[in-house]
């Protein structure tokens, strides 16, 4: 939901104002672009539950924006602003992201008009189910046409309750599992999918590091060490992308902003605490070690390096797109800047990277569980012991050098346990993820600095994505 000006586009006419500034330089027909442009179809669900004695009726959406690869993917939101023009502008989005990323998917997404806030888990179990069983009957939840995720207000449980829903339909659908991903482990789910568009966001940043022209076009230089971050939102995706750069790459995350005002300490706060705070008492208010202020908009406004929305669309709008002092703002969200405010930030000379790359990272995992699922193995399984056989005959060669050499030469202490352990499901996963991270980054920015045309990353992203999809179009003769 835009929480913009009135005279601000919505979040879908943002995204349509975004494709038409990316396509107006390239060479498409009009006919494709408009077929890319256009959202294939929307299913609109309206069913009833017996709930508190009565039956409550529940409206729901699954929109399929591009089935140029098959099935489509796209998180599925529990929330009570949810509507048709947002769940359409997401599937949008997600058709260009995993374009972007070479996940071989088209874009889809869904979301249910419910606040999960208000219901029991016995009850939620019972919407959601019933909500599944509408998609799967038609087809909108199935491993090789339409493969939902976890997204704003839905998680491993409500993925599992679909999961399961679907096994029940189809008792002898061999890859039952792979109908939805961000599963729990013990239901089919991968290691670390939980963290993965958070990390997505640590991995974005650090390639952007690596290229000094880049830095100094936000008006920086170094690496991330060091680096002020306000974070906005500290949910699934803020926490986990603070937490890894202020842990292990130094950045010091000076503002954290929740619906409930925000925590403000120029010297660095403790993201770990914050968090427990946050899940102990619902927010940030009476954190003790930091100062709180109750208008939180406000602290996005604050001078910082490094500005990671991370929860809602369009809070940086109209309105205050002016007052923005970081130099490089990063979408960790879908959407958290408009069309308006995305023109006045790059006149001021930000850098922005854009959603459809930034928080990447959940749909690139999510197409690594699917995979797990399809193939009935977990990564690492058949190579992590062969892996480690190999290393120890170099380690033993090593050893017996280190005792021919006497005090001469000798291995360093933890190089044999570091050395000989073979590589896990998670270290797979986050090593996949790195990769894609930073090859989509370098097709970025091959555009950027390609073309005097292009001046920024997000049109660069859209020109990328969008000749991706013109050519599985063109494939297939279209």
């Amino acid at each position: 939901m835009s929480v913009g000006p009135s005279n601000e586009p919505t979040f879908r006419q943002s995204v349509d104002l975004m494709y038409n500034r990316a396509v107006s330089l390239m060479d498409l027909p009009p006919g494709l672009e408009e077929k890319i442009r256009v959202c294939n179809a929307t299913y609109t669900v309206r069913f009833g539950v017996r709930l508190r004695g009565q039956i409550q009726t529940f409206t729901g959406y699954r929109s399929v924006h591009s089935e140029h690869m098959e099935p489509v993917k796209g998180g599925i939101r529990f929330a009570p602003e949810v509507n048709q023009d947002e769940v359409e502008a997401l599937a949008a989005l997600m058709t260009y992201k995993c374009a972007l990323v070479e996940a071989p998917f088209g874009g889809s997404k869904g979301g249910l008009c419910v606040d999960p806030r208000k219901y029991d888990d016995h009850e939620l179990e019972q919407i959601t189910r019933r909500f599944a069983y509408e998609l799967i009957k038609r087809d909108l939840i199935h491993p090789s046409q339409n493969v939902p995720a976890p997204d704003m207000g839905t998680g491993e449980r409500e993925m599992a309750w679909m999961a399961d829903q679907y096994a029940r339909m189809n008792t002898t659908d061999i890859n039952a599992r792979a109908c939805v991903t961000g599963k729990p482990l013990n239901a089919g789910g991968i290691s670390g999918r939980v963290e993965a568009t958070g990390r997505g966001v640590q991995y974005a940043l650090r390639e952007f590091f690596r290229h000094p022209a880049d830095v100094a076009a936000a008006k920086m230089d170094g690496s991330l060490d060091g680096k002020r971050v306000i974070v906005q939102g500290l949910g699934n995706v803020g926490y986990h992308a603070a937490k890894f750069l202020s842990e292990e790459d130094g950045a010091k995350v000076i503002g954290i902003i929740e619906r409930d005002g925000a925590l403000f300490d120029p010297e660095g706060l403790n993201v770990e605490k914050v968090r427990d705070w946050i899940v102990k008492h619902g927010g940030v208010s009476g954190f003790p070690d930091a100062n709180h202020g109750a208008d939180g908009a406000k602290v996005l406004e604050e001078d910082c390096d490094i500005l990671i929305p991370a929860a809602l669309e369009g809070v940086i709008n109209l309105s205050n797109a002016h007052n923005i002092k970081a130099k490089l703002i990063i979408e960790a969200a879908n959407g958290p800047v408009t069309a308006g405010a995305d023109d006045i930030l790059r006149a001021k000379g930000v850098v922005i990277i854009p959603d459809m790359y930034a928080n990447a990272g959940g749909v690139t995992v999510s197409y690594f569980e699917w995979v797990k699922n399809l193939s009935h193995i977990r990564f690492g399984r058949m190579q992590r012991r062969q892996e480690e056989a190999r290393h120890q005959l170099v380690v033993d060669e090593l050893e017996r050098l280190d005792e021919a050499m006497g005090d001469a030469w000798s291995l360093t202490p933890s190089f044999k346990e570091r050395y000989l352990r073979g590589a896990d499901e998670l270290e797979l996963v986050r090593s996949g993820l790195d990769d894609t991270m930073r090859i989509a980054y370098q097709s970025m920015r091959q555009v950027w600095h390609g073309r005097s045309d292009v001046t920024d990353l997000r049109t660069a992203a859209y020109i990328v994505a969008i000749e991706r999809v013109a050519s599985s179009y063109r494939a297939k003769g279209l």
